[in-house]
Order: structure tokens, then sequence, then C-alpha cells
């Protein structure tokens, strides 16, 4: 990485500076026309843009903070202390005309310290058909079809480890022992505990087969899906703010592509939105659950995972969102997606 991966392009948007902020790695970007520092933007800066509501087509100059901390190159000893005692990710050191010469990150090394960084245990849905991935898996179930030459659920389960989970929860049903006979082969230090079905009991209903068996907060996904994100943040993003739920959603916009005609009751013309923009935060079918949720599961009761999130808020629990970008978020649950999904881990090799 170079200074240029972390100074955003003049005329940017909110989502090219998501992208951005995702390829380089860190959770900070800086706004510099002529390489002066005007203001900064964060990941967080764009997760609340977003829950306010926000459009991602806007410019990032709008989502920016433009009052940045910055320390003259001259402070450089300085700017650890100065990290810690701003509680922010990254300081930018200045020249004598206010230009970015260099920029000091809370954690330089970043990617090295996320190993052995989470224990929590993961849970994963592993027992469904996967109808939309016929013919597959009238052979194979969906957590062991290949993306290239690896099975799905072993990439996923991959993920995790990277972040340092090894307990690991695999709800099967479908073509059950498949699935056990191929992970008996892995060699992994992690653990696997198989909970087995004994009849489809739906995205959320087969959790009561986890009671008394998780202490501690969890991760709850789908066995089709990949993020590419801060499984750690996520995780304080969830317990900062005292959620039972947090789901991870990604950020999706939509360009319509008609002129949309604004009327009133009587069918008079009130504007016309040519190719309009849309933007929506869709559900990945990852979250953090809290433990007493699996507790108070009925046994054998067939239920969505919506199902379980709504009973949540209606007594009165926090249900949180963490925004990711569309790019973070690789789902397989369609032929078409599973090839495309192919061709990006492919090309990220």
């Amino acid at each position: 990485m170079n200074l240029d991966d972390f100074i955003l392009p003049e005329g940017c948007t909110a989502l090219q500076a998501m992208e951005q902020i995702d390829r380089s790695g860190q959770r900070t970007v800086f706004l510099a026309p002529g390489g002066k520092l005007r203001a900064v933007l964060t990941d967080s800066d764009i997760r609340r843009h977003l829950l306010r509501g926000g459009s991602l087509s806007v410019p990032a100059d709008e989502v920016a903070n433009h009052r940045p901390k910055s320390l003259p190159v001259a402070q450089r000893a300085q700017a650890r202390r100065f990290l810690q005692q701003h509680s922010i990710d990254a300081v930018p050191l200045l020249g004598s005309e206010g230009e970015i010469v260099d920029i000091v990150f809370a954690n330089e090394n970043a990617a090295l310290q996320k190993k052995n960084a989470l224990q929590n245990p993961v849970v994963v849905m592993a027992g469904g058909q996967g109808t939309r991935l016929y013919p597959y898996t009238k052979i194979l179930p969906k957590p062991l079809i290949p993306v290239g030459e690896v099975p799905i659920l072993e990439l996923l389960l991959e993920r995790f480890y990277g972040f340092g989970c090894r307990d690991f929860h695999l709800i099967v049903n479908y073509k059950k022992n498949m699935i056990k006979s191929y992970f008996t082969d892995v060699e992994k230090d992690w653990r696997l505990h198989f909970e087995e079905e004994e009849e489809a009991l739906g995205t959320g209903g087969g959790l009561c087969l986890l009671k008394g068996k998780l202490n501690d907060t969890f991760f709850f996904t789908n066995c089709d899906i990949l993020i590419d994100a801060d499984y750690s943040d996520i995780l304080r993003f969830h317990k900062k703010r005292g959620n039972t739920v947090t789901l991870v959603c990604a950020a999706k916009q939509f360009v319509l592509p008609y002129g949309v005609v604004q009327a009133d009751e009587k069918g008079r013309f009130e504007g016309l939105s040519e190719k309009p923009q849309m933007n929506y935060l869709t559900n990945t079918g990852l979250y953090v659950v809290e433990p007493a949720v699996v507790e108070r599961m009925e046994d054998g009761k067939k239920q969505g995972f919506p199902d379980v999130i709504e009973a949540c808020r209606s007594r009165g629990e926090s249900v949180g969102v963490y925004p990711v970008s569309e790019d973070s978020w690789m789902d397989m649950g369609q032929l078409e997606e599973l090839e495309a999904m192919r061709r990006r881990l492919e090309a990220s090799q």
C-alpha cells in the first residue's frame, strides 16, 4: 500500500469511498485535493450516513468530517500517543503547506493482529436442501458445493478461523452424513459440533438444538455466503450498541433504467425523475446473536430467523444493523452467483 491508497480522488462518491476503504484494509481515508488535507472519512461515517437513510451516490465530501485531526510531520514521535488520546484510527502527518506526507495508523499490522482476536462460537445453518442450486444439490448438499476446488462451507469456516474462532456448530439435516464424513478428513485445530435436525426447522428453528451449549455472543450465518469484513469490528459494534441481534447488511444501489413519473391523486403530473438511483440495505445472512435468544427458543418449532428477530423487537430488545459494501458480500445461492463467486475468489488469489 502507498499513500495514494488512502487519498480519495476528487469528485468521489460515498459508494466509491466505501469501496476504497474496503480495498485499503484500514478504516480511514482522506480528502486532500492537490495533496492538501481537507477532510477525513471513516467507515463509521459511511455507516451512520446509510443508517440515516442517506444515498451512496452523494459526493463523499458531504459525508466526510471537515474538522480532521492532524500533526506536523516533525511530531511523528507523538503520533501514537495522539491516536490514543483522541481515540482515532489514523492521523495524517502534514508538511509546511498542509500537504499529507505520511499517515500513521493505530493498527499498522491490522491483518496480523486479527489472528486469534476472537474466541466467539460460530453457528452455521447447513441443513437446507439448496433447491436454487439444483441439480448440483441432487448429488451434493449445498455446504459441499465447491467454489473452485474447495467447498463453500470450508471457505466460510476458514474466514472465521482466520479471526481466531475455533468452535463451530453446524446445524445439519439434508445429506448430513456426507457433510460429517467430509470434515472428518479436514485437518484443522478447530472444533466442529454437528447439531442434527430430525426434521427441517427453518432458518431459525434449528437454534433450539443449541440450548445450554452457547455461553457467549455468537456469529450465526448461512452456509452459502462469504463476507469480506472485519469480524472483530462487527462484534465491537454489536456490543457497543447493546444489541440482542445485529444483522450484517450489504448496501446495494440500483439504477432504474426508466424515467419515473410522479402524479397526484387526480392524475396531474408533478415531476419526472430520469433513471433514479435507489439504495437498499439487504440482508446478507450473517448475524451476531446473544445466547439468551437460544435459551428461550421453543423446542421443535419450525420458524425463520426473521421471526426470531421480530420476537426480540417485540420484547423491546435492541436489534441493530451493521452495513458493509455490496462488494464485501459474496452469495452462491443461485447458479449464476456461484460462478461469479468462483471468478472473484480466483482473481483474489
